[in-house]
Formats: structure tokens, sequence, C-alpha cells
């Protein structure tokens, strides 16, 4: 029998413990992929190859491990430009099994230098060409991958995929084997002693938790710390959900923040940042904090972060073994909690203004507040990008059962991303939340929802229009036609694709739905027409014509 290099090449991923490959396939990728298939790994045959490469990078964060897909060379490879960077500024593992040109011809016609194209997304790209070598290449891409927490793309020419060997390649120890197993960094005793005396100096301190956060496990540990100094609770857009049910959090703290929160931040006088990215989103390039010092807790402190200097101070260590650290050092205070606060967190709405109702159009933040009280608590939700992502992104979820991937702020991504949640939690139930001009970006995928047999509710927001653009526009008087669409009828587009497809005019229709849904499975969406003139708090502080007096202040004395 023989043997190709294609086939070690699918031995070399199944040696490092990989179970699902999102895949569209060409001359330069097909036989790797097909032997992949061969050998018991699950394939999800996407329509375009940025899906592929989208839904890895959801299926990484969802699972915890590496995402795997794959493309062919030339137009496959370039095809995924859009999707890498928003892995890359995500800090997500992935390997990615590129189709190369052959080696062996004068003329290709889809022949590029590759690497230039995945280098500039800031992901990296590794060239195989020496056979012998390969199954070693392949190792270390994932320890790459892992280590670096970065997209690797691997070329390899299909000419050579092709060759004939007189035995299997001999694999190398796998990646999980020779990677580092660093224990969690306690925090110096000098370093903690110079933070306690800044947190006994402090009257109104928040406490706020990221991905770095999360990954350490350290809610417990940040929500007893909060008790004892009476502080604030808040994450970043990443890790929202993560203090799910303190009374005293107050959601997302950056460019998403609450009406309530902005208030409240706007008086902290000290910020805790526990594995966060202190990124311009999370600070509102500036403007969150304008009274406070912020104290990065971290394993890996950044004195400039995106062009800012954003920390006073830094603790370097665990969060969880740092939260802990701090609790028993710190003086108890009050801080900001009292009984008048806490429920002043419970019932306010995430924004406050008013908008005219307009004539057979929700509010999206109506649509937002009844799919929140009646969807079930257990279901996999996947926030998208664009405009609509403010509103859904103050759902009432824990952080484990909500995903949210924007850093690199393109939309497009959600019909993808929660395909890769499907793959990583197949168990469960997903809904996607999403805009009408994102979910037409790709909307040949519902195809593939139902051909694999995905379990995926998506609920749009129809406003007919690219949502962020159309109200930029109107602020600098400009003519709108040109994000301006009429609102598709999505639920026919579904049906035509095999789907259910339903449009939703009534919101008290949504606990029926949601039950049947919940008795049939499978896959639909539900459009909602929405106001095209409900603008979130983003645009409206980025754009302010056209919406003063519509604001209803947050009097902050009061709750105090």
């Amino acid at each position: 029998m023989t043997h190709h290099v294609f086939e070690s090449l699918a031995d070399s991923f199944l040696a490092e413990g990989i179970d699902t490959c999102f895949a569209l396939l060409g001359d330069a990728n097909m036989n790797w992929a097909t032997a992949l298939a061969d050998k018991g790994v699950r394939m999800i045959y996407v329509r375009h190859e940025h899906c592929a490469v989208a839904a890895a990078t959801a299926y990484a964060r969802k699972s915890g491990g590496v995402g795997i897909a794959t493309v062919t060379c030339g137009p496959g490879l370039t095809q995924v430009l859009t999707a890498l960077p928003a892995a890359v500024r995500a800090r997500i593992p992935l390997v990615i099994f590129a189709g190369e040109s052959p080696l062996g011809v004068a003329w290709y016609n889809q022949a590029i230098d590759q690497a230039p194209f995945i280098v500039a997304t800031g992901a990296r790209y590794r060239p195989l060409h020496h056979v012998p070598r390969m199954a070693e290449a392949i190792r270390d891409a994932f320890a790459e991958a892992k280590q670096s927490r970065c997209p690797v793309v691997v070329g390899v020419p299909f000419d050579l995929q092709a060759k004939v060997l007189s035995e299997p390649m001999a694999l190398p120890a796998p990646s999980d084997e020779i990677l580092p197993r660093p224990g969690p960094i306690v925090p110096h005793p000098d370093d903690l002693a110079a933070v306690v005396a800044r947190i006994d100096a402090a009257q109104r301190v928040v406490i706020m938790g990221g991905l770095g956060a999360a990954a350490a496990s350290a809610a417990p540990a940040c929500q007893a710390l909060g008790e004892r100094l009476g502080a604030l609770m808040a994450t970043t857009l990443p890790a929202r959900g993560l203090f799910h049910g303190d009374p005293f959090c107050i959601g997302i703290a950056g460019g998403f923040s609450s009406t309530l929160a902005r208030a409240l931040l706007e008086e902290a006088d000290l910020v805790l940042a526990f594995g966060c990215g202190l990124t311009q989103h999370t600070l509102d390039k500036g403007k969150l904090f304008p009274k406070a010092q912020i104290l990065q807790i971290d394993i890996d402190p950044q004195a400039i972060s995106q062009g800012m200097v954003p920390a006073t101070a830094y603790l370097r260590g665990d969060a969880r073994l740092c939260a802990e650290a701090l609790t028993e050092a710190v003086q108890v205070k009050p801080g900001w909690r009292n009984p008048r606060l806490g429920r002043a967190i419970a019932t306010a709405p995430s924004d406050t203004a008013t908008f005219p109702p307009e004539p057979d159009a929700l509010d999206p933040r109506d649509v937002v507040k009844a799919l929140d009280a009646t969807l079930p608590q257990d279901w996999q939700m996947v926030n998208s990008s664009g405009h609509c992502s403010f509103f859904f992104a103050h759902m009432n979820r824990p952080y484990e059962t909500f995903l949210t991937i924007r850093e690199f702020g393109a939309i497009g991504n959600g019909v993808s991303y929660a395909m890769g949640v499907a793959a990583a939690r197949p168990g469960d139930t997903v809904v996607l939340f999403d805009g009408d001009g994102s979910l037409l970006m790709h909307m040949q995928e519902l195809e593939t929802y139902n051909r694999h047999g995905l379990n995926i509710l998506i609920c749009v927001l129809n406003d007919g229009a690219y949502g962020s653009e159309i109200h930029k526009l109107r602020d600098e008087g400009l003519s709108e036609a040109g994000a301006v669409f009429g609102r598709t009828d999505l639920a026919a587009i579904a049906r035509g694709f095999g789907i259910s497809g339903i449009r939703i005019t009534d919101l008290t229709d949504i606990p029926e739905r949601v039950a049947e849904f919940a008795r049939t499975g499978g896959a639909a969406v539900w459009d909602f027409p929405v106001s095209d003139r409900v603008a979130s708090p983003v645009i409206r502080r980025a754009h302010p014509n056209g919406h003063k007096g519509i604001e209803k202040p947050v009097i902050v004395d009061a709750l105090l």
C-alpha cells in the first residue's frame, strides 16, 4: 500500500488531539482534508473560506483549544484576510492548513507569494517545503499557536503533498508534551504592600475583570475582594457576565457601558483591573475614569496599550492569587455599597434615551429585553458586531454562555462564530444576535447550518440599513442613500435555504416561539423589523448632532 505525504500530515494534526476542522476544499488542500476526514476528524464544510477561519476562531475561544481550518492556495487564502486580524487581536490560537501552488511547475495561475498577506494581518506564516521536517514543523506550529496565542498558517505545496513515502513519517512528541507548564505567579510581598497602601487610601474602588481573570478562575476571589472594599464590579466587553449575579456588578466598563455605569465610573478614584487588556475601547479612549488611578494586575503588565499609558501602577501575578492576597491584606470599608444603589443597579435600563415610536417598526431595545426575558439561561449566546451589538451586550447572561469577539470591529462574522460555538458545544442550543447588514454578508452559510444539522437560532435586528453608517451620515448631514437598502425579507431567504424563517412584529409572540424552537431545534432565522432611528449611546457620544435632549441624566449623588 502506498502512503502519501498528505496522509502523514493528517497524522501530524491527529497527534495534536484535534477533533474538528472547518474546511473549504480546493486543489491544494483537498487530499489532506479528505485524509483527515477518513481518520475520524469531524469536518464542517463551509461555503466561504472567511467563514472557515472565523468559525475556527469561535470554536477555539469556546472550547479552550486550538481552532483548525483549511483553505486552498491563492484565492482560497486571500479570502481569509478579514477573519485573521480578528483572531490575532482577540489572541486566539489557530492552526490553518493552507495549500501552496506546486513547486515543480514553471507557471501556475493561482500562484502568489502567500506569506506577506498573512504576515500583514499579524498572524504567522510557516512554509513547509522540506518533506523530512514537515511532521516536526506541524508540531511546532501548534506549539507556537498555543504559546503565542496567535494564528499560525502552514503553507504546503500540493505537489509535495502528493509525494509517495516508503513509510509514514515518524511523529515527534506532540506540542503539549514539550510546552512549559509554569505554575501561577504569586505576587511579590513588596509589590503587594505598595498596592495595599493605594487601596486603603481609596474610597470608591472599581474591580474590573477581563479574560485573564476568567482564565484564572478569579471571579469568586475578585467578588470577595469587592465585598471587603465595598467596591463596584465591572468587566471588559469580552469578559461580560464574569460577575453575573453579583448585586453590585454594573456590567461592562468601556465604550459599551450603560448610562448608569458610566455615571458611576466617572466618580471612581481607583480601578483594580484584573487580567484586563487596557485598550482604547475598555477605557473609552481615557474618558471613562477621569478621577481614578488604574492599577493593572496581570501576569504580564504593559506600560503602553494602543498608544496610551493606561495604568498608574502595576501588580504582577495571577489574577486569582492576587485577589486572594489583597482580600487578606486590605482594610474593610463600606465603599459604594448601599441598598439604594443596589436597587438602581438591578432596575436601571442600559440606555435611558427616549426616541419617538416608528410605525411598523420595533424599538431594538424592546426586542432585546423580550428575548432576554424568555430565552433559556443555559442556551449559548453569540453577539455579532455592528450597531446592534451594544443592545445585545447588556443581556443578563453569564460569561460561560455568552460569546463576544469584536476586537477588529468587522461585521459579517456572526454566522461563522455561531457555527464555531455549535461545533464546540454540540449538545447545546446556540442563539446568534446579528444585524441585517452583517447577516447578509455571509448568509450562504445557512445552507451549511442545514447540511450539518447545526442547532442555531438567528435573531436579526433588521433596520434595512448599515446601522452605524446611517446614523453617522445623518449626523454629518450627508445623504444616507449608500447605507440604506430596505428591509430584505430575511425569513424568506432562510426558508430558501431549507431552514425555518419567520418575521416577528409582535413581541408577545416570543415565548411561544421560543417554546416551539426548544421542541424542534434545528436552524432558524427570526427577522425583527426595527426602527432605524434608535441610535446606541456609542453612536450618540461620537456623533451627537440630532440627539440632544433625549438622555435622562443619572443623579449619582442620590444613589451614594
